[in-house]
């Protein structure tokens, strides 16, 4: 018989004093399969973004369990499938995946990116590395804020493919239970290995979808205040894989757009200039 697992990723950030959602919402979906047949399981991995994935097969059954745990975390490139046949006796269980972006073992270069709104316009600078109120964690450390108005364009500072977006929710607010409630295009750049995220979009304000490639400077999305904020702004954070729970860290770059980003203070006019 054979059984149909959804492996998930909710990586969200934190914008409304509106109910918390009831269910959280899942940036993309891998379909895994698998099937217990003559004496064996076989399991039927299929990655189906455009970047590396690390996945954890989680069995019920304590012998199946205890092999997994040798093997986990199982990682798939861009685009590839696997089959994992084990010999077992066991009654037939049920069988959990869970899933992380990205290789750890990546070294990456990159140091800079573009600036994440249109040419020829300007935008405060809101908030930077390493600061108060949310920028002081291992998953935001490196992010940089904006101030975007709701319905201003984002646009991508790199190139790459959509491997993760979420613009289902409708509201936000500034406490922490808001946080893991916010709507973000995740994008990878197979050139570098880097992430970036894009957070606090609108309610349907996506343009685009897991899936597609993306250049730099493409229109993606449109500003909200979805996820955990108390202003309208543009969230921007670079990211690369690493062994932790959440599966990404936040890294610092040199520059972005021209501007050197130890340089920028909050309130600064950054331009997008030709």
């Amino acid at each position: 018989m054979k059984y149909i697992a959804l492996s998930f990723l909710v990586l969200m950030i934190g914008c409304n004093t509106a109910r918390i959602p009831k269910t959280q919402l899942s940036q993309y979906e891998l379909n895994h399969i698998y099937e217990f047949e003559n004496d064996s399981l076989k399991v039927f991995l299929k990655n189906t973004l455009h970047c590396p994935v690390r996945i954890w097969i989680q069995p019920q059954d304590k012998e199946l369990k205890t092999y997994f745990d040798q093997i986990n975390p199982i990682l798939l490139g861009s685009l590839t499938d696997r089959i994992i046949t084990v010999e077992t006796n066991t009654v037939e269980k049920e069988i959990y995946f869970a899933s992380r972006l990205g290789d750890p073992n990546r070294i990456l270069t990159v140091k800079e990116v573009e600036l994440p709104f249109p040419k020829n316009r300007e935008y405060r600078f809101i908030q930077g590395y390493n600061s108060n109120p949310t920028h002081n964690t291992d998953w935001s450390r490196y992010a940089l804020d904006f101030g975007l108005a709701i319905g201003d364009t984002v646009c991508s500072a790199t190139s790459g493919y959509v491997v993760g977006a979420i613009d289902d929710y409708k509201y936000g607010g500034p406490e922490e239970k808001w946080k893991n409630y916010g709507n973000f295009i995740t994008i990878y750049d197979p050139s570098t290995g880097l992430y970036t995220q894009y957070v606090h979009l609108n309610y349907k304000g996506s343009f685009v979808k897991v899936g597609d490639r993306v250049e730099s400077g493409q229109k993606i999305g449109i500003v909200g205040m979805t996820g955990q904020t108390n202003i309208p702004h543009l969230h921007l954070n670079c990211l690369q894989p690493i062994d932790s729970e959440q599966g990404l860290i936040s890294i610092p770059l040199d520059r972005i757009g021209g501007y050197r980003i130890s340089e920028l203070k909050r309130n600064d006019l950054v331009k997008n200039k030709n």
